[in-house]
């Protein structure tokens, strides 16, 4: 009877976070990936101020390192300040044929939200939150795709 009632609930909650996101209004949608793509084509075309302008100050980026020397659960932490200097430094910039890119919203309530975006290099989770008209990018978790080098 207990799986029943915990299968019940599992497809219940599965039906509701899809139609959640079904749901985000076109006009949220769009303003959204805008923000995501200003971010994402910032960096591959070494645009800083396009990347600048999708960021709040307070930016809080970061990845999932594991254990480290100095750390348990250590974390690679970096500001919008660093984000932004490394797109002026080109550190993605990418010919525009070889972008292969996408950002895609996953949730929306009220003036927060969820969105995925992904290049050959990296996928980001963002907590985007919207002031006034803006959405802006307050808290990025990325995945490096790419085989870092030892220093």
């Amino acid at each position: 009877m207990r799986s029943v009632a915990f299968t019940i609930a599992l497809a219940t909650a599965s039906t509701a976070a899809a139609a959640s996101s079904d749901t985000i209004e076109p006009s949220a949608r769009d303003s959204i990936e805008a923000t995501c793509f200003d971010y994402v084509d910032g960096q591959l075309e070494g645009d800083p101020e396009r990347v600048a302008r999708s960021l709040h100050p307070d930016l809080a980026k970061r990845r999932v390192l594991g254990e480290t020397a100095d750390e348990k659960l250590g974390l690679r932490r970096m500001t919008r300040e660093e984000l932004v200097d490394l797109t002026r430094r080109g550190a993605l910039k990418t010919p525009k044929e070889q972008w292969d890119r996408s950002c895609k919203v996953l949730d929306v309530a009220g003036n927060v939200a969820v969105a995925r975006a992904e290049t050959p290099w990296f996928v980001d989770f963002f907590h985007l939150g919207k002031f006034g008209d803006r959405w802006v990018i307050v808290n990025a978790l990325w995945y490096s795709k790419r085989k870092e080098t030892k220093k």
